[in-house]
């Protein structure tokens, strides 16, 4: 266990430190390509002056997690003489959910407006490599069909149906990050929370005693090296966005780290501020046709409605952040006592 700690440790600084350096490197690139964000005519007006900051920087930190992660695939390789297949394929399908969030990025650049794919092509996408994901983990028998109940000590057998609920908990989680990046740090920060809770789950609850749980480890600690290197440029006021790009692969990030330990309901609780986001951005638009054009919130998602009630984009990361940091907390208690395998 040693071994894995140090390894984390090693992963999590290394992480950090290449998303500094290639951030400083890829945000003049990002200007001289006019890669900056377009803002929506609908957005807090105050958003407009933000109009041309750097997308797409979400790409420093996916490559910096890649070349750390792939070294840490190969240490455990040699410490424990088995592939971590579990964290090797998760890994894979946050690239690939960051992939569709490059192709939206740069279908917006290229149309000059802040719409790329359309829902639908992207849902699709998402549904096709989430199955994907899906299958591949439970081909090689990372996945348990047993649905655990949180607190309630039981767990319910659902079989076949228990892929159907991970897959649309898995679409819903991206989404659901991807909503949470509209403000100066903010998804940035909330993931650093959930990486140090992915972090504490496997190294404190189930002491790196399973192959998902050194996966989830070793994840943690690289995103929480990757949120905290790209906040020193995207905290307010940011020089650099995350754009889909980066946004979607940390959605993959975020329900994979809950799939590797075993408890992927988990994220329901760990990543309540992000599932809060999605809702209230469902129950907006629901009112909105309900009442023939009134609204539930002043505007969705979430921290859009804290915007236009007047508190500040760093009161929102701090609060939302604090939130998130007691819901990782309920969610560490939340656990199995025994890691479902």
């Amino acid at each position: 266990m040693t071994d894995i700690i140090l390894l984390a440790v090693c992963c999590g600084i290394g992480t950090f430190a290449l998303t500094v350096i290639l951030s400083r490197i890829i945000i003049p690139v990002l200007k001289s390509k006019h890669m900056g964000q377009k803002i929506l005519e609908i957005g807090p007006r105050w958003h407009k002056s933000k109009e041309g900051t750097p997308t797409m920087g979400g790409i420093s930190f996916i490559i910096a997690m890649t070349v750390m992660i792939v070294a840490a695939i190969v240490a455990i390789s040699l410490i424990t003489e088995s592939v971590p297949t579990g964290l090797t394929i998760t890994f894979v399908y946050a690239l690939a959910s960051a992939f569709i969030g490059c192709i939206d990025d740069l279908a917006k650049l290229r149309h000059k407006r802040n719409d790329g794919l359309t829902p639908t092509q992207k849902l699709v996408l998402q549904i096709a490599f989430s199955a994907a994901y899906i299958f591949c983990l439970a081909y090689t028998g990372g996945i348990d069909t047993a649905l655990y109940i949180p607190f309630a000590g039981i767990s319910l057998e659902l079989g076949f149906f228990y892929y159907i609920f991970l897959l649309i908990l898995a679409v819903g989680i991206v989404n659901s990050v991807n909503l949470s990046d509209g403000i100066d740090g903010l998804a940035s920060s909330e993931v650093l929370v959930v990486s140090v809770f992915f972090m504490a789950a496997a190294f404190l609850k189930y002491g790196c005693t399973t192959d998902g749980a050194v996966g989830a480890g070793i994840l943690g600690a690289s995103m929480a090296g990757a949120a905290l290197g790209f906040l020193v440029y995207n905290f307010h006021p940011a020089r650099v966005f995350m754009g889909d790009t980066g946004s979607l692969f940390f959605g993959g990030l975020v329900i994979g780290g809950t799939i590797l330990l075993g408890t992927p309901e988990i994220v329901i609780i760990c990543g309540f501020m992000f599932v809060m986001e999605s809702v209230s951005d469902i129950l907006q638009v629901s009112y909105f046709k309900l009442t023939h054009g009134k609204r539930l919130f002043k505007m969705a998602p979430l921290h859009h409605h804290f915007e236009k009630c007047g508190w500040s984009e760093v009161k929102i990361v701090v609060i939302f952040s604090a939130v998130t940091a007691v819901f990782c907390v309920l969610a560490y208690f939340g656990l199995p006592p025994l890691y479902a395998s």
